[in-house]
């Protein structure tokens, strides 16, 4: 007789398992763990939009920490106080701001007789375009249309109204951004240190040692990327102008503040910014000078993809340039501008981010690197026995 503690039982559990096939295992434990990561993904964008009125002039707010920090890092080696040099970065960003706002309205002020002269001039010559053939839009159909437009804007006054109402609105919530930009920069570039630790400390204590590494790393990676970027920036926007100014085009220095923004949008900000002098030269100068202007823009953007960004980044900022094309045009299109303008930082610092935590190892040294004093993550945190941590 067999013996029948030497048959194995079977248990329901393993028979159901051996039912279903290893690869539909496996593909239901990414599904659901991918569902679980998209619903979180989901609660913190819809988090982000209930709050974009704080999360953006704070984000605004880390770039430009990201920017000052060494500036405030180079003043504090040299034995200025802490509070000093972080107010010489505020004042040095006022100075900027005020120069470039005193010139951009000194050229507006001085290009506006020319400016009414030529624009008189090319609505002329449209005007005589439209009136020959095939267009055939004569003086009439321009005045009626006019009337037309006019009645409209009568006749829809309330929402116009409403409109700039909104407005007014949308100034306010700008002073509030502006309110948490400053006093965000002003305590992060102060008191960053202590800011990160307390960060740390709302993980697992197991935990710490890797945010803290991939703090570090996300940090060294947003410094670079907008140091990279506000180098590329103010070459872009100097070419421009260079050209607009041997071209004669009637407000080179506002078109170059134009490109000098824009260009914070990696690839493509720059193209769209260009855009608008390649217009000006087109319309004030004619088809030549635009042509012209369309090559200095194109040779501009060849200048940066080949050259500036290569020498400059080096292996600091490690995103493909599909990755930064794809990642604009999604940011584009859940959050427009806005969206456009964070993308590639965000991608770059979450990148890093990623990185150093999944090579991160319970042996390593935690933080090697330090970033800017009082900017951010300083020094390595570890966990303490009574759940703090020490710098």
């Amino acid at each position: 007789m067999p013996n029948p503690r030497s048959t194995p039982l079977s248990r329901p559990s393993d028979t159901a398992d051996d039912a279903v096939p290893a690869g539909i295992r496996v593909a239901s434990a990414f599904s659901w763990r991918l569902l679980v990561v998209a619903a979180a993904l989901a609660v913190v964008v819809a988090l982000v939009v209930l709050l974009q009125d704080i999360v953006v002039p704070f984000l605004i707010a880390l770039l430009l920490c990201a920017l000052l920090a060494p500036m405030s890092t180079f003043l504090q080696r040299h034995r200025w106080p802490k509070w000093t040099a972080v107010l010489s970065c505020f004042v040095a960003v006022i100075v900027v701001i005020g120069s470039l706002a005193l010139v951009v309205t000194a050229q507006i002020r001085y290009d506006l007789p020319s400016l009414e002269r030529r624009l008189h001039h090319t609505a002329a010559s449209l005007q005589s375009l439209l009136d020959s053939q095939p267009f055939g839009i004569t003086a009439a159909d321009v005045d009626r249309w006019i009337s037309d437009g006019t009645a409209y804007l009568q006749a829809h006054a309330s929402s116009i109204l409403s409109g700039f109402q909104a407005a007014g609105s949308g100034a306010a919530h700008a002073a509030e951004g502006l309110f948490i930009i400053v006093f965000t920069t002003l305590f992060v570039l102060v008191d960053g240190a202590r800011i990160w630790g307390w960060v740390v400390r709302l993980f697992p204590r197991r935990a710490r040692p890797r945010i803290d590494v991939a703090g570090h790393a996300g940090w060294r990676t947003l410094t670079s990327f907008i140091r990279v970027q506000l180098v590329v920036a103010v070459t872009d926007a100097l070419g421009v102008v260079i050209g607009a100014l041997a071209l004669q085009l009637p407000l080179a220095i506002p078109i170059g503040v134009i490109v000098f923004l824009g260009a914070f949008v990696p690839v493509v900000g720059a193209i769209v910014a260009g855009t608008v002098a390649v217009v000006v030269a087109l319309v004030f100068n004619g088809w030549v000078p635009a042509l012209v202007m369309l090559g200095i823009v194109v040779l501009v953007q060849q200048l940066e993809s080949h050259v500036l960004h290569p020498f400059l980044t080096g292996t600091a900022v490690k995103v493909h340039p599909l990755g930064v094309v794809l990642g604009v045009t999604a940011g584009t299109t859940v959050a427009g501008v806005v969206g456009a303008f964070f993308a590639v930082p965000f991608i770059a610092t979450a990148n890093a981010m990623v990185t150093a935590a999944a090579a991160w190892r319970p042996g390593n040294a935690p933080a090697s690197a330090e970033p800017p004093s009082g900017a951010g993550p300083v020094g390595p945190i570890e966990a303490s026995d009574h759940g703090g941590v020490q710098s």
